[in-house]
């Protein structure tokens, strides 16, 4: 088989090194999902992307998305660093009046809009449409055991499902998500438990340069602790939505995560009336995989 094109790129950050990688796959169509899912086990990253061409004519690429252990129906800074290599490598060209470009994957067709040029350009994603249904009672000990800290009481966590389902909890401000240590043997557990690809915490940012802090925790599908999460923060937007959490007429903030594994990542979250997330992003290896 032909050497395939291939870029790891770093997504929600303009600075290599401090935004949450993901490797992409280029013209990865004689791939068997086998194919797949090994090199992602290989690169062992949080996730691996396979850009293919579209079975839909509305679509400019279709994408598949496998974390080392499983493939995704969606995730957020796969899609967006994916969107990145593709118009980095010529492989696709934004519409020049809207803006956009249209992926298809296995949550669907999801429109991106694309602002801005060179390490300052952001790529936005309206995620899949959300689902939310509170956490049973009984179990909210078992998350403050796994966690290590109690949410926050008057706003107790949701499981919001984006395709990838995260348990969102509040945890007041951004001093108590710094100084979380979870258990992640029981984070595990309970993702298992309620079908999570694992839970996301956040806090107020007091004092900070972001509106809120996130974190986000997956072990039960070997990513204990995922840099800069967009489908995290997806959920975490709609969390604050329904909770009623965000400023009359607010179009949106700035998350920051990461710092916890040495990274600096900014996501943008703005509601046009949809929720959508974005960022920048740089390319850091340009090459070819031979498989």
């Amino acid at each position: 088989m032909p050497a395939l094109k291939f870029k790891q790129v770093d997504v929600f950050t303009s600075e290599p090194f401090r935004g949450n990688p993901v490797a992409v796959v280029l013209g990865a169509d004689a791939l068997s999902a086998a194919d797949m899912q090994r090199i992602a086990g290989w690169t062992n990253l949080s996730e691996t992307t396979f850009v293919l061409a579209p079975s839909d004519p509305k679509a400019d690429y279709r994408l598949r998305i496998f974390t080392p252990t499983t493939e995704l129906p969606f995730a957020g800074h796969p899609t967006i660093g994916s969107a990145h290599a593709v118009l980095e490598s010529g492989g696709a060209a934004h519409d020049a009046i809207t803006k956009r470009l249209v992926q298809q994957c296995a949550a669907g067709l999801l429109r991106l809009s694309v602002e801005g040029s060179g390490r300052e350009r952001r790529i936005f994603v309206q995620p899949p449409e959300t689902a939310l249904r509170p956490l049973d009672a009984a179990l909210r000990d078992e998350l403050g055991a796994a966690l290590g800290a109690q949410p926050v009481a008057a706003t107790p966590p949701w499981i919001v499902d984006v395709g990838p389902v995260w348990l969102i909890a509040n945890l007041g401000g951004s001093a108590a998500v710094h100084a979380l240590a979870p258990d992640m043997a029981a984070v595990s557990r309970l993702s298992h438990a309620l079908g999570l690809t694992g839970v996301t915490v956040f806090g107020r940012d007091d004092g900070g340069a972001n509106a809120i802090y996130v974190r986000s925790f997956a072990p039960a599908h070997g990513v204990p602790e995922d840099p800069v999460c967009g489908s995290g923060n997806a959920c975490v937007a709609a969390f604050l939505r329904h909770a009623g959490l965000l400023a009359p007429g607010s179009e949106g903030y700035v998350a920051g995560q990461g710092h916890e594994l040495g990274r600096d990542g900014r996501v943008w979250v703005r509601f046009t009336p949809a929720l959508e997330i974005g960022g920048a992003s740089v390319t850091c290896v340009d090459g070819e995989l031979r498989t």
